[in-house]
């Protein structure tokens, strides 16, 4: 495909959507592969598939496999989706939580999320998601911005204590943050605070220029 080798020279845009949640969301031939990205961060695949690889690397591709059941909220175009399909054959259910439509229809068209027997796509507020789910789930992936913008209610004790019951003993959290000033930082610090003896939390900082990834496994 001529855009697909003309693109390690330079990016080639494939389509370019309006958003009412994500404003603008981009498709791009990039370094020989398809790219979604908002107006100023990548959405999926490039850096951002390179971090959440290194965050289920972290947690251990075969431990990964023994899995039952993966909870995504922000699924964007599903490179994590991708990694844990292809790359670690994970064969158990996947309940991938996204908010906006927009970006779903992309997710289907461009990188073929629809064709994932083993993924149920649900468009829907991860708060609400969360609140109102009877699942309980092994891995849980949280991937939520707003452009750069992450969420107030992601480091509320509501919202984090919802998400530690709906873990399973020995299950894990993968939670992606960035981190772009002190005022990102301080809020990280104190989100690691919120975590007892019951958790095992590792951080890893400057994955990729500006974020922080958190591995938290649930002990008891």
């Amino acid at each position: 495909m001529l855009s697909k080798f003309l693109s390690y020279f330079f990016p080639i845009n494939v389509v370019k959507k309006n958003s009412s949640i994500s404003k603008t969301l981009e498709v791009t031939w990039n370094n020989g592969e398809l790219v979604l990205d908002s107006k100023n961060t990548n959405y999926s695949y490039g850096s951002l598939q390179r971090i959440l690889r290194k965050g289920l690397k972290y947690i251990g591709f075969e431990r990964i496999n023994k899995f039952n059941s993966v909870l995504i909220l922000g699924v964007a175009g599903g490179s994590v989706i991708k990694t844990l399909v292809d790359e670690i054959k994970f064969k158990g259910k996947i309940t991938g939580v996204e908010i906006d439509p927009e970006v779903i229809s992309i997710a289907n068209r461009y990188f073929k999320l629809n064709e994932i027997k083993n993924l149920e796509l649900i468009v829907d507020d991860a708060f609400e998601y969360v609140l109102k789910t009877k699942m309980k789930y092994d891995l849980i992936i949280i991937d939520i911005f707003q452009d750069t913008t992450m969420p107030n209610f992601l480091f509320e004790d509501f919202f984090i204590n919802r998400i530690n019951f709906l873990l399973n003993t020995n299950g894990f959290i993968l939670f992606n943050t960035m981190v772009i000033n002190e005022k990102d930082r301080i809020r990280n610090i104190d989100y690691k605070k919120k975590f007892d003896g019951n958790f095992s939390l590792r951080m890893y900082p400057k994955v990729e220029e500006h974020n922080e990834l958190f591995t938290i496994k649930k002990l008891n």
